[in-house]
């Protein structure tokens, strides 16, 4: 079972949640960042994505960005843009999009279990994004993601929650610039954050990270930096949300080139493990193992083909395996999706215009468009000790950076 406990946060006075509040550090390069803090002392961006605020020469990942990161940190304290907690509390964070909600339990959630496999993982991670995680950690002191986390959820904890939430006023409440709602509920009442202490305990028999691998990983290696000043490294900022109220959201491929064949040559390829048809419309695959192609102004429809995959396999039963098997791989000599400069990935939330825009453009070659990973798919490849293909899941709404900090100093 799961352990769990409150932490004392550094959060904004309610009046400037909404200017302080931004949206994660790595879903925007630095010059995006730029753009989108211009104006507002007040954005967490100035921390996550401190570089801003430095020549646009810089090396990111340079000594002087940890420091500007940590210097804009003390001063948004000294400036009383944030404060410090009284007391440990637990915090429901509930995000709107759309007309659909989802609410979270925002906690520090122990890096033993991550250790030891309790807070189960989907992906590989990459040795220099986890560095430079670390070295905004040890720098801050301060854990600013926060890592998103799914269980199966449970009727007696959505209780729980769900009566706060009915009873009390949120302590913030704000529309953000993209129309996502943010409200946030403090849990400061010790025998209601005990029972959701003791609830995780006894029954939650695990989790899952569904966004924020890096995050995660580089929490548990600073932890021993911290050992023996602070016990509160042995936690680490996340949300826990129930399944069922999860969505994931398509995580597209756009491709620089054919590997050397001629657009007639790569569909002959492509029919052989693919039923292929060309589409007046744009393709939006309404199912698995249905994929929409958009090449040289024209969308496709692929279908595969029975004995292309392997449906007892948890990995290979996924069409982002599909693709890399059949097609990635086999044709386009795509062997590495986390190495490879000839491929790029498009989150779902930008839509199928982004994909023909960066063909249209020249940028890219051709675009596929992918039938979203479910819920259930991602437990069954966590459960089975495997990882997915790099970049299988988009998850939306996101959490806001800069509403809930947890110090490790």
């Amino acid at each position: 079972m799961i352990n769990i406990t409150p932490f004392k946060a550094l959060r904004p006075e309610a009046h400037l949640a909404k200017a302080v509040a931004s949206r994660p550090y790595d879903v925007l390069n630095s010059r995006e960042a730029r753009i989108e803090a211009q104006g507002n002392p007040n954005s967490f961006l100035h921390i996550t994505k401190s570089e801003i605020d430095l020549p646009e020469t810089i090396d990111i990942h340079s000594k002087e960005v940890y420091q500007k990161a940590k210097e804009n940190l003390d001063a948004f304290v000294s400036r009383k843009v944030l404060f410090h907690e009284d007391k440990p509390c637990y915090y429901i964070y509930r995000l709107i999009m759309n007309g659909r909600s989802q609410t979270g339990l925002v906690c520090g959630s122990s890096i033993q279990d991550y250790e030891s496999g309790l807070i189960k993982k989907h992906e590989f991670t990459r040795p220099e994004k986890e560095q430079d995680r670390i070295n905004h950690i040890k720098t801050t002191g301060a854990q600013t993601g926060n890592v998103f986390l799914a269980y199966r959820n449970i009727d007696e904890i959505d209780q729980i929650i769900n009566h706060w939430t009915s009873k009390k006023n949120p302590q913030y409440d704000f529309i953000a610039d993209d129309n996502i709602q943010h409200s946030i509920w403090i849990v400061s009442d010790d025998k209601i954050i005990e029972k959701i202490t003791d609830s995780f305990r006894h029954l939650v028999p695990c989790s899952y990270i569904a966004d924020g691998h890096h995050r995660a990983a580089s929490a548990a290696k600073v932890k021993s930096l911290f050992d023996s000043d602070s016990p509160t490294s042995d936690y680490f900022l996340t949300t826990l949300f129930p399944s069922n109220q999860l969505e994931i959201m398509d995580y597209n491929r756009v491709i620089t080139d054919l590997n050397g064949l001629t657009e007639e040559e790569f569909l002959k390829k492509l029919s052989e493990k693919f039923e292929l048809k060309k589409s007046i419309h744009a393709v939006k695959p309404k199912e698995m193992h249905q994929f929409g192609m958009y090449l040289h102004g024209n969308w496709y429809s692929l279908k595969s083909k029975t004995g292309t995959f392997n449906a007892e396999d948890p990995i290979g039963i996924l069409d982002v395996s599909i693709l890399q098997e059949n097609i990635l791989e086999p044709i386009l000599g795509i062997k590495d999706q986390r190495t490879d400069k000839r491929i790029d990935f498009v989150g779902g939330i930008r839509g199928l215009e982004e994909l023909e825009r960066r063909v249209n453009e020249g940028e890219m070659k051709l675009a596929f468009s992918i039938y979203p990973v479910s819920i259930s798919q991602l437990f069954n490849v966590a459960d089975s000790g495997q990882v997915m293909p790099p970049k299988s899941t988009w998850f939306e709404p996101k959490l806001r950076d800069g509403l809930l900090t947890h110090i490790i100093s």
